[in-house]
């Protein structure tokens, strides 16, 4: 590896845990404080939806990994929509998947884990049970995030195609920077 490549990679990983660490300060805060004021059905539907949120993200991950450039070239050369983001996603992979499989997934993670602990004191709280709960909704919350991302990963290598595209053409709708043509 050269110099210029190492530099390159340190600076991202410094750049990737500064905003693994400030993303996880903000979403933990706003889910335990948001969480501990709603009821038990509202922080179910969150905790389903972090979970489903860290499978998809880490599905995009492996999509773009696996994902044939050349597929989306001829695409763009037809100019359909999102081709050029998705050629952006390939070229850019291990910093993608890097951001959505570790970065989002991980941090999904981690707020599943505590979402489910304190959706487990609500329900131990108001069901008046006397064992904890925590272990077997923690340990269900687990499963359920592994084998999401298991199938998830199958998903991704027979569908990678796809998913870049739709990928693509999402950030193509939030790409606000579109070229215009410049008349002489």
């Amino acid at each position: 590896m050269s110099k210029k490549s190492d530099n390159s990679n340190t600076k991202w990983v410094i750049e990737s845990f500064i905003i693994t660490f400030i993303l996880s300060l903000i979403f933990s805060y706003i889910s335990t404080n948001g969480i501990s004021s709603l009821n038990i059905i509202q922080a179910l539907i969150i905790l389903i939806l972090v979970v489903f949120i860290g499978i998809i993200f880490d599905i995009v991950g492996v999509a773009v990994t696996v994902a044939n450039e050349e597929e989306f070239h001829a695409k763009a050369t037809k100019k359909i929509k999102g081709s050029k983001d998705s050629i952006k996603l390939i070229k850019n992979a291990p910093k993608v998947a890097n951001i959505c499989a570790d970065v989002i997934g991980d941090i999904c993670g981690v707020l599943s884990g505590s979402i489910s602990a304190l959706v487990a004191i609500k329900i131990g709280q108001e069901l008046n049970l006397s064992f904890n709960i925590q272990f077997i909704l923690s340990a269900l919350v687990s499963a359920i995030t592994v084998s999401g991302k298991a199938y998830g990963k199958r998903i991704a290598n027979e569908n990678s195609t796809e998913i870049v595209h739709k990928v693509g053409i999402i950030l193509n709708k939030f790409n606000f920077r579109k070229e215009k043509s410049v008349k002489k």
